[in-house]
């Protein structure tokens, strides 16, 4: 999927997270009350950005598991799948494993 897009500039394409369909105790949430998710995978990542002259490489890098805003990002379909496009300032934190 990731080559069937490259972003632009200082944007990447992330791949977010099923949300969660059952609470901590057991309970099943229905779609309608499933929250957005705020984490996903990293599946493009655009060349980076001029800032005052000087190159500023990406600081993340493909299936990277980042955490983003809420409302981050432009929601798109490509391949079938749900995908967001978001600027790296969007990108709150890279998860390590």
């Amino acid at each position: 999927m990731a080559a069937s897009i490259k972003p632009l500039g200082d944007r990447v394409v992330v791949k977010p997270q099923d949300a969660e369909t059952q609470t901590a105790g057991g309970l099943y949430i229905p779609d309608t009350a499933k929250e957005k998710p705020q984490r996903g995978t990293v599946l493009a990542v655009g060349p980076g950005k001029v800032e005052n002259g000087t190159k500023v490489d990406m600081t993340v890098s493909e299936n990277d598991t980042v955490l983003y805003g809420k409302y981050a990002g432009t929601e798109i379909q490509l391949d079938g799948d749900d995908v967001l496009i978001m600027r790296e300032s969007d990108i709150l934190g890279i998860v390590n494993s």
